[in-house]
């Protein structure tokens, strides 16, 4: 498909969000999970089957696969309220969100040194990016360099309506990053899946892997604490932003062993995360050096 097709389809995607009924678009997530084994190849099925066994090896497959529908309904669900989010009124925007552990962000801001929240790829983290910036703080992100460029200008420009301004992953986004949280600014970085193959290796839900270690980096350089946090999609069309405790980032060891520890305690911190809500994990891709098709960059 074009580049300029690809980014047509997506503002078709828009429109059909816009325009579906709230009925309707349920009755739409609900299908696509109907559908699932439909939908997705057994490849992926089994993918997903993996990565649902990880977080809970004592499941059984009854419940796991009953998850992995859930997880294309969730799926199914961010897209639609994703897309739609531009077109709402901040009070109906702002409305839907409640937010749990807020005083950390605020203990962080009045310190001056910024924040930086690191998520999993879960629920929709994108009404929480409204939700601070409604609040006149500066929010950014980074991305996964997507082809075509223009698709990445296009979620660049969805992302920077909401108030939330990105940057696509890479060496030279630190530098970026780090005058954010200079600025005293919220710094929100995915951090369940390394995109880049510059991650640190550690222990994720019982197998070893690499995750970005930008958050642990970044903490170490900057002062600015890291925050484990997480938004679920709640019934009602209605969302819960999560935000823990600050991780210990002090500077003990050296950076190398800091970067470590810091890494170790956040991995577990995104599992934490991840088990409130494993039907809510949009992570569709290998993860695990185990996984059939996995690949370190």
């Amino acid at each position: 498909m074009g580049a300029r097709a690809t980014v047509a389809s997506y503002r078709l995607a828009t429109a059909f969000a816009r325009l579906l009924p709230r009925p309707a678009r349920r009755a739409v997530a609900v299908g696509a999970g109907a559908l699932a084994p439909v939908l997705l190849s057994r490849e992926k099925r089994d993918l997903l089957l993996r990565h649902q066994r990880r977080l809970d090896p004592s499941v059984t497959e009854p419940v796991l696969r009953a998850r992995v529908r859930g997880m294309v309904v969730s799926y199914t669900r961010y897209w639609i309220d994703t897309l739609r989010l531009p077109f709402l009124s901040g009070e109906a925007a702002i409305g839907a969100v409640t937010v749990e552990g807020y005083e950390h962000v605020e203990a962080a801001l009045d310190a001056g040194r910024g924040a930086i929240l690191a998520l999993p790829h879960l629920g929709g983290w994108e009404w929480a990016g409204r939700w601070l910036a409604s609040r006149g703080v500066e929010v950014v992100s980074v991305v996964e360099r997507l082809e075509p460029p223009e698709l990445l200008d296009w979620f660049g420009d969805l992302r920077a309506s909401l108030g939330i301004t990105v940057h696509p992953a890479g060496p030279e986004v630190v530098a970026e990053l780090r005058a954010v949280l200079d600025r005293n600014g919220v710094v929100c970085l995915l951090s369940d899946r390394d995109v880049t193959g510059g991650g640190y290796e550690v222990e994720f839900c019982g197998e070893r892997t690499r995750l970005p270690a930008g958050p642990a980096v970044l903490a170490l350089r900057s002062g600015a604490p890291v925050l484990p946090t997480a938004v679920y999609q709640r019934a009602g069309e209605r969302h819960l932003g999560v935000v823990r405790a600050p991780i210990d980032c002090g500077r003990r060891d050296g950076f190398r062993r800091d970067t470590g520890r810091i890494m170790d305690d956040l991995s577990e911190a995104l599992a934490g995360l991840v088990r409130e809500a494993p039907e809510q994990w949009h992570l569709f891709q290998p993860n695990w050096p185990s996984d059939p098709g996995w690949s370190s960059c």
